[in-house]
């Protein structure tokens, strides 16, 4: 590990520069860029001036390592709109022999001055040696002479810098980044005379240092292939890692203390002592927003469900109702009884009446704000055990409380039913059911089979077992599965719905398309037939038509998901777009598809190359799945596309780190190749825009 001294008084500067084989950098490091919070994205114009030296004109100075780097990596994250968001017009570069002191007074005494407008946002970076010199701190540009009788007229005085930023620059928020070197063991009586150079009474100065007084501040390849340990922090907490509450904006508050935190906690064992970041002594907004990164954001928390309720019809009069179990009344044939207020989701319902067999318990779902009809049908006379029936009536009571303990009793209490009655359909019904919910799909499909056995006209094990068989992508048996009961029952909702699921994995999507279709027509204010439709549109390339169906999908389930903690919130399970598959736990499944309908609508808009649209569509998907390789890929493109077509050279720079994570959560896939060239394309374009 390499350390960046800092510079005593200057005679011992010199001697140093001559002699230290360790670097250092230690002074102020300011943050970066003001950016918006979600609710009210509204970005400041923004101003910015970024110097970075490593080899100094005279040969007596020490060179540094990577300040240079740490300077253009600066610039990249300043101009980059998932970063600093600053235009690329109005951030100057200063790199090595640019950076002379002639160019530091025009750059900070004229330039920013003459741009920058009240309520504006202006930032400054340095990063190179300083030094102290009858106690007042100087910054040392390129043709800094190390010379005691040329200090004070080739250094930058930091008093200048302060009256400067004070005085001249008109701006609501400041911000100053320095990374230079000046101490190590300096008097503390002149560390005191440079930060207090750096006081301003005005609230919207923010300036953080790399390290205290006397303490050293360290450069080493270990940190992201070559940087400052203050500079790496900085900038990957600006790249989002700072986002400590998860709304994709960095402030002031949060870039000190993921800094500070991270700078301490990995130079704790350092040879030559901890480094510690430090405020400087000047008052600012801890909400002084310094990065947007929108695609690094939580979801937001989705509004309660609205509660649904269920209509209930029968074929016959006096007819119990039983609702999860209790009885909630009696209803009559031509009389429906509403049951409103119900949380959404799945509920059970059973119908009985004295003499007959019962029609349930089955799994109906509540829907959020809207009445769902629900037919009981009495037609067979008793002929079940009693004892069985009970066993039943128990094991669903299990088997709706849910985890793996009550799915191990449920299972005990089916088994018990189809014991002591083996033609009982339901039982073996449920029985699957558990078994699904344990994971043991072996002794699922043979349950499911034999309540299919038992009774083949027994549409509700049917679809259910349609559904498992989507979940482990046997997707021509669950197709022959739900094409059965829509035969039997053209109107059937759940196998309609769940074959345009089907048929979109088989990539029919026309098949899909006229499924979804005759869904949404039965109830088109349920969200996953849109959901179907649409990303079988996308997919045969009906892009346009494609996105006000997921638009639909994201409006009708934009809801907090509680049902999905159950076993069949929809179905079973889920495949998830362009041949992803994925068996998620039940409470991420409202997650996963939102994530595939964002990504679906940023897929969209970019093959129309709305490029804009696309980028804040993916960022959405990855607020939902951060390990989305497709969204990371998909959102890559829409930067590097709108880059190539504006000139704009942050959204290029900020296509690299979602390529690069494409690449590292799935190398195999068979855009691999497309990203690879691209990170060089783009690499190799960015040193032009600098």
């Amino acid at each position: 590990m390499l350390c960046r001294f800092l510079c005593l008084s200057f005679v011992l500067l010199v001697q140093l520069w001559a002699q230290q084989t360790a670097q250092q950098r230690d002074l102020k490091i300011e943050d970066l860029r003001a950016a918006p919070k979600q609710e009210a994205a509204i970005i400041p114009r923004s101003y910015a001036l970024v110097v970075g030296i490593a080899d100094y004109q005279d040969p007596r100075i020490t060179k540094l390592l990577f300040s240079e780097r740490d300077a253009q990596d600066i610039f990249d994250i300043l101009i980059s709109p998932e970063g600093g968001n600053f235009h690329r017009e109005n951030v100057h570069l200063l790199i090595g022999a640019k950076a002379t002191l002639a160019n530091l007074r025009r750059e900070l005494e004229v330039w920013l001055p003459s741009q920058a407008k009240d309520g504006d946002r202006v930032l400054i970076y340095f990063a190179g040696h300083g030094f102290i010199f009858a106690g007042h701190g100087y910054l040392a540009p390129y043709d800094f002479v190390a010379d005691p009788l040329s200090a004070k007229k080739t250094g930058y005085p930091m008093d200048d810098l302060g009256a400067t930023i004070a005085g001249k620059i008109r701006a609501k928020d400041k911000i100053l980044l320095t990374d230079a070197c000046h101490s190590g063991a300096i008097r503390p009586e002149d560390s005191q005379d440079i930060n207090h150079t750096l006081v301003f009474p005005d609230k919207s100065f923010f300036s953080l240092t790399a390290s205290r007084d006397r303490e050293v501040s360290y450069e080493s390849p270990q940190w992201g292939g070559g940087h400052g340990i203050f500079t790496y922090y900085v900038i990957r907490g600006l790249e989002g890692e700072a986002d400590e509450n998860g709304d994709g904006v960095v402030t002031a508050d949060e870039l000190s203390y993921y800094v500070t935190s991270n700078v301490r906690e990995a130079t704790r064992n350092a040879p030559q002592g901890q480094q510690t970041p430090k405020e400087g002594q000047g008052s600012f907004d801890p909400q002084m927003l310094l990065a947007y990164v929108p695609s690094r954001a939580k979801p937001g928390a989705p509004p309660a469900p609205k509660q649904g309720a269920f209509v209930i019809e029968s074929n016959m009069d006096g007819v119990e109702v039983f609702l999860d179990g209790k009885s909630v009344g009696v209803v009559d044939k031509g009389k429906a009884l509403p049951l409103p207020g119900l949380a959404p989701g799945a509920h059970t319902i059973k119908g009985v009446r004295m003499g007959y067999e019962p029609d349930g318990p089955r799994e109906e779902t509540v829907y959020p704000g809207r009445e769902t009809p629900v037919s009981i049908k009495i037609m067979i006379q008793r002929r079940h055990n009693k004892a069985a029936a009970d066993a039943l009536d128990k094991g669903v009571v299990f088997y709706q409380k849910g985890y793996e303990q009550n799915y191990n009793k449920a299972v005990a209490q089916f088994q018990k039913a189809l014991e002591l009655d083996p033609e009982y359909s339901k039982a073996a019904l449920y029985l699957a059911r558990a078994y699904h919910a344990l994971l043991d799909e072996q002794n699922a499909e043979k349950y499911f089979r034999k309540a299919i056995e038992i009774d083949p006209d027994y549409l509700e094990a049917r679809a259910s077992f349609g559904g498992m068989l989507l979940d482990i992508a046997n997707t021509d048996e669950a197709i022959r599965q739900f094409e059965t009961v829509k035969r039997r029952d053209p109107n059937n909702f759940m196998a309609l719905t769940n074959l345009a699921q089907a048929y979109r994995m088989k990539e029919m999507y026309k098949d899909s398309i006229e499924s979804a279709r005759e869904a949404v027509k039965l109830r088109s204010d349920t969200a996953e037939p849109h959901l179907w439709m649409a990303d079988s549109l996308r997919m045969s390339r009906q892009y346009e038509l494609s996105i006000p169906e997921y638009d639909s999908y994201l409006r009708l389930s934009d809801f907090d998901p509680k049902l999905a903690g159950q076993l069949n919130y929809y179905v079973l399970g889920f495949l998830f777009g362009m041949g992803r598959k994925r068996r998620a736990a039940e409470q991420d499944i409202w997650k996963e598809l939102r994530n595939l309908a964002y990504y679906g609508m940023c897929d969209s808009e970019n093959k129309l190359k709305r490029f804009d649209r696309a980028i804040a569509e993916c960022q959405k998907a990855l607020t939902y799945d951060q390990r989305d390789p497709y969204a990371h890929y998909s959102l890559a493109l829409a930067f590097e596309n709108q880059g190539n077509v504006t000139r704009d050279c942050g959204m290029l720079e900020a296509a690299l780190p979602h390529f690069r994570s494409m690449l590292q959560i799935n190398p195999d896939l068979q855009e691999a190749a497309y990203a690879h060239q691209n990170i060089q394309n783009i690499e190799n374009a960015l040193p032009r825009c600098r």
